[in-house]
């Protein structure tokens, strides 16, 4: 469970910022890097290595401490995160998209190197490769925000690109078996892991 709750903490933190990108048009650099970064790093060698160590995912284990202890006030972030893993399940059965969006990201890995993950045309790249394959799988992920920001083309392509992070994160929860029915019913065991890496 406790490697399990990194890769929950590295999609609610994705989310987050999602939800951030979409009401202010702004992202947290710091944390935008950490998901970002986490898509390029395709054979990491632990969970925490995908994410550049526990301490980065820190600002994602508070955001599930506050949620499993019913003091999360944001409510559409559990619905994002619902909509994720159900969307990341339709993602993995489809072979012919899960090529496409690696092929993708690959294409991206040497431009991503050298000017950094989180750079606009990057960002751009990743977004337009959400818009051609993963928006177009049910359930899609509907995010709302303030419509003056998700008018403009470089806010919607940086919402789409965090996006491809959260997805990242919630294949890696499911490879660590973590499951949709484990974040509904098993808050009592996550939480307690979730306070164990927070320390």
């Amino acid at each position: 469970m406790s490697t399990r709750v990194l890769a929950l903490a590295g999609l609610v933190q994705a989310l987050a910022q999602v939800r951030r990108v979409a009401d202010t048009g702004q992202a947290n650099a710091a944390i935008l890097g950490t998901a970002m970064d986490s898509v390029f790093r395709i054979d990491a060698p632990s969970p925490a290595a995908i994410y550049g160590g526990i301490e980065a995912v820190r600002p994602g284990l508070t955001l599930l401490r506050d949620y499993f202890s019913n003091q999360q006030r944001d409510e559409q972030l559990p619905r994002l995160v619902l909509a994720v893993l159900q969307l990341e399940r339709r993602f993995v059965r489809d072979d012919d998209m899960a090529q496409r969006v690696q092929a993708g990201i690959r294409a991206q890995a040497g431009n991503a190197e050298r000017s950094g993950s989180s750079h606009p045309d990057v960002m751009n790249a990743l977004g337009s490769l959400y818009a051609e394959t993963l928006s177009h799988l049910r359930p899609r992920v509907l995010v709302q925000g303030n419509p003056h920001y998700l008018g403009q083309a470089t806010v919607v392509a940086e919402v789409r690109a965090i996006l491809l992070a959260a997805v990242r994160s919630a294949v890696l929860w499911r490879q660590c078996g973590g499951s949709l029915w484990d974040f509904l019913l098993r808050r009592r065991e996550l939480l307690a892991a979730v306070k164990d890496r927070l320390g």
